[in-house]
């Protein structure tokens, strides 16, 4: 049961800010005060239908001792009894905390693990598969940094994705990916077992992350592509290096100037994501799970191509359509980390 008085406060908050806005603001306050009423408008309206269901009940509980009326009001209390216990179990969702990160775009970097060949290959089949959930969601990918091998993987990816809750979808992507397969150069028809490493950051804005031009280093050069072959004939390419953790980064697009913005806004991320992981070991030093945390050294997932199946390890979630999977079929997965994480923050508010 949610407390009363947590429902007053939210629906005083949406007044207040309605009043605020009908009023006409400051120019500085019309952004802030605009981004909260959307976001306490759709929990506001949750309230209200929840407090509307609860004097309907009320009321087809006081006409059962109308004997004229109490058989409709039998017909109806195990309708309105139900609807509120759905819409209590959606207001509970609604009013657990907030990653204050999910609605921002996403740096999404992809690297090859142990394996060699097959783990590039696996890291390029990680790359198509993310493309592909990305356009069946309509978001956008904007390629920021893009090695290939001579076979046709990945030695390093970094790109950015654009749209309507990339990160908090894609959040629980981070970690290492195993895959067991036989390579398309074995042979032998022996399975390999590889893995690639994957990191979602959520992307910094320069009023969370202030970084000093005394803290960094640019280096520009020439842009290469597989092989070694120049793509262009100018020194193009940017490599920024933060002197304080020692984190270096690059972007190889035909713009000098487009390049150093590009470094600079995955520079940030890492950062920033860096602060995010701080202050999450810090509130959960006993929690055992590790959906979402974005540590990228934990095996979080399992590509069985001889049995056809997929296994997410931290909720023991096994899917037997892998090649749907690879073609960017994600929201299964997806869906059920999701689920998972809410299931751990309603035990840890004891709601």
């Amino acid at each position: 049961m949610i407390p009363s008085d947590r429902l007053d406060q939210i629906l005083s908050r949406f007044e207040y800010l309605e009043a605020r806005l009908n009023a006409g603001p400051e120019a500085s306050e019309i952004a802030d005060l605009t981004r909260e009423y959307s976001d306490v408008k759709p929990i506001a309206e949750q309230v209200r239908a929840h407090r509307l269901l609860e004097r309907q009940i009320d009321e087809a509980r006081a006409m059962l001792a109308d004997a004229e009326m109490a058989e409709l009001a039998q017909a109806e209390l195990p309708e309105l009894e139900a609807a509120l216990a759905a819409g209590q179990a959606q207001l509970q969702l609604a009013l657990l905390p907030k990653d204050a990160a999910d609605a921002r775009p996403a740096i999404l970097e992809i690297r090859p693990g142990t394996g060699g060949d097959e783990a590039s290959l696996f890291a390029a089949d990680l790359e198509t598969m993310y493309r592909r959930y990305a356009e069946g969601r309509g978001w956008r990918v904007e390629m920021i940094e893009r090695q290939e091998t001579d076979l046709g993987g990945i030695k390093e990816l970094t790109a950015r994705i654009e749209g309507e809750n990339v990160f908090a979808r894609l959040k629980f992507e981070s970690g290492v990916h195993r895959v067991q397969r036989v390579p398309s150069t074995e042979s032998g028809g022996r399975i390999h077992t590889s893995a690639a490493t994957v990191a979602v950051l959520p992307e910094a804005e320069e009023v969370d992350i202030d970084i000093p031009a005394t803290d960094i280093r640019i280096d520009t050069m020439r842009a290469s592509g597989a092989g070694g072959q120049h793509v262009n004939t100018t020194d193009s390419a940017v490599r920024i290096t933060h002197l304080p953790t020692g984190i270096v980064v690059t972007s190889s697009e035909k713009s000098q100037h487009r390049n150093r913005e590009i470094a600079m806004n995955v520079l940030r991320a890492r950062l920033y994501e860096a602060q995010r992981a701080a202050v999450d070991a810090e509130r959960s030093a006993d929690r055992k799970a590790q959906v979402g945390s974005g540590d990228r050294s934990e095996r979080i997932r399992t590509y069985n191509f001889p049995q056809g199946r997929m296994t997410d390890h931290r909720i023991n979630l096994t899917l037997y359509k892998l090649d749907a999977v690879m073609q960017g079929d994600l929201d299964d997965v997806i869906d059920a980390l999701t689920a998972d994480l809410q299931a751990q923050l309603m035990a840890e508010m004891g709601t």
